[in-house]
């Protein structure tokens, strides 16, 4: 996309002013990039078109647009957020492609779409498709992640024209498509190494593997050479290009320079409007959500939630990791991927078949983006291989999952409080008794959701709001046996022998005895 204009500062306390320069700017016809920076201050980005006919797949007025239409603000102002319009009710499904289906192939899953689709899936997160080097190899097909050519794929998968094909077919079907980006190192193999040596981080004149990390079979990019730089940026650019993807979950984003995904960022929403996800474990650089990434990993909140699933720890915990949050961050909550699957635990393993159905109604309301890993709707209880072949075998999972992440997704979808980042609620957390029941709130203009969850083995027999529930609707409830949609628990049965829990005045009454693991979705 051209003419773009891009703001840097603070993102909250300098939004109103930010879009105030942005139009002003539009306003005296500058149709050249401008860049300000701050040193001392976060990075917050924003673009508007300066031509509202520019052509590209999303311009950046029409984003400007849905999103001031979902949060209310106005056009100007919205378009300083620079997470695509499209990712506020995004249910992200990491794929497992070489295990996905028996042939392993990109015609092989785009079989599979439907069924995603009927989930409430999107978008699609494809764990890295390039061909994996040979030199260095582990095992017998290798790691995804050690990259012998940025711009192929993995002929295991099947040809460009297939994925091209792939991609086709799922934007027809409403889905977009992200691709896993690793920028840290490559294969041994890939032609970087012979062509560009000087583009690898060397000692005692030898290239190495990326130190500290056991990483044997890749070479350790060295980003102190401004040509490797912009190789790797038109390498990302040719995905974007020629294949219409739409975002990158960037491999272990702590390990390249801030400012280079800053400038890839930048480089790359010239084209269309993309949504970045970075790997960044325990948010050990925060400053790449200043301005390069829409989100990252909420790890501290998996590790709290395996915890509390085991009785390590008890619900109040996890009110520890959400006021950290800002506001505007994609962050994705997660109950598996490749890496806890392959090498720490199974979702089984983490969470059983008791507590699935309220740990997923969490990672669905709580602030942020939910993420499901190939399996999860099966609670499959098996380490994937990771560099061996070890196809899923879906009519073996611990219980089937698949129509809760539906019911879910549909509630996302349908209540704007539950939108991740800007475009959601405000998260709240009501004063309450005891500290095995988590309850919280999700706020969105005249729109309020209420959460609560005993994340306990143990009934809570003493549980009590106050809050006033009159005329509110139940949404959605479950525990560890069971699930099922509400219907309206406010005036029409309270105080009725039906209702079983409501008072004569009409004020509804949450029943004192909750289950363990039971959840309960309301709308106020």
């Amino acid at each position: 996309m051209k003419n773009k204009i891009w703001i840097f500062g603070n993102r909250k306390p300098l939004k109103r002013v930010a879009a105030v320069m942005l139009t002003a700017v539009l306003l005296a016809g500058c149709g050249n990039t401008a860049q300000t920076k701050e040193a001392e201050e976060s990075q917050l980005s924003g673009e508007a078109s300066a031509d509202p006919a520019d052509s590209g797949a999303e311009t950046a007025s029409e984003n400007a647009s849905v999103q001031a239409e979902l949060s209310g603000e106005d056009p100007a102002e919205a378009a300083i957020s620079h997470a695509p319009a499209w990712a506020a009710d995004a249910v992200l499904y990491e794929v497992n492609l070489r295990q996905y289906t028996k042939e392993g192939t990109f015609e092989a899953f785009g079989e599979q779409l439907e069924t995603l689709q009927e989930m409430g899936i999107n978008p699609l997160w494809f764990m890295p498709i390039h061909p994996i080097g040979k030199i260095n190899r582990i095992s017998t097909l290798g790691s995804y992640y050690s990259v012998a050519d940025y711009t192929d794929v993995n002929p295991e998968y099947g040809t460009k024209e297939d994925f091209a094909a792939l991609v086709s077919k799922a934007h027809d079907m409403g889905f977009h498509v992200i691709l896993d980006w690793v920028a840290n190192h490559t294969a041994w193999d890939n032609p970087w190494i012979s062509e560009h040596p000087d583009w690898y981080t060397q000692k005692d004149g030898k290239i190495i593997s990326p130190e500290g990390t056991g990483w044997n079979d890749v070479a350790d990019l060295n980003y102190d050479n401004e040509a490797m730089r912009q190789e790797m940026i038109a390498s990302m650019a040719y995905w974007v290009e020629n294949f219409d993807i739409d975002g990158f979950r960037c491999d272990y984003a702590p390990g390249v320079p801030v400012d280079f995904w800053e400038e890839a960022r930048q480089t790359l929403s010239e084209e269309k409007d993309l949504l970045f996800i970075a790997e960044d474990l325990g948010w050990v650089n925060e400053k790449l959500l200043n301005y390069a990434f829409d989100g990252n990993y909420n790890s501290k909140v998996y590790e709290a939630l395996v915890a509390v699933s085991h009785d390590n720890k008890s619900a109040d915990k996890l009110k520890l990791y959400m006021p950290r949050l800002a506001e505007d961050n994609f962050v994705m909550n997660y109950l598996d991927n490749h890496d806890v699957n392959s090498y720490d635990r199974t979702i089984y393993e983490a969470f059983g078949e008791g507590q699935m159905h309220s740990m997923l109604a969490y990672i669905f309301t709580a602030p942020g983006m939910p993420m499901i890993y190939s399996g999860d709707e099966i609670g499959y209880n098996k380490r994937i291989e990771f560099m061996d072949k070890d196809t899923i075998d879906w009519e073996n999972g611990t219980g089937d999952y698949r129509e809760l992440i539906r019911l879910l997704a549909d509630l996302k979808k349908e209540h704007p409080a539950l939108y991740t980042g800007e475009y959601g609620g405000t998260y709240e957390e009501p004063e309450t008794e005891g500290r095995q029941v988590l309850t919280f709130t999700r706020t969105r203009g005249e729109e309020t959701i209420l959460c609560i969850f005993n994340f306990s083995k143990r009934p809570k027999e003493d549980y009590h709001l106050d809050m006033d529930l009159t005329g509110a609707t139940l949404l959605l409830k479950g525990d560890a046996e069971t699930y099922e949609l509400g219907e309206n628990i406010g005036n029409e049965k309270a105080g009725t022998e039906e209702a079983g829990n409501g008072e004569e005045d009409g004020t509804f009454v949450l029943p004192e005895h909750l289950e363990p693991w039971a959840f309960y979705i309301i709308k106020l």
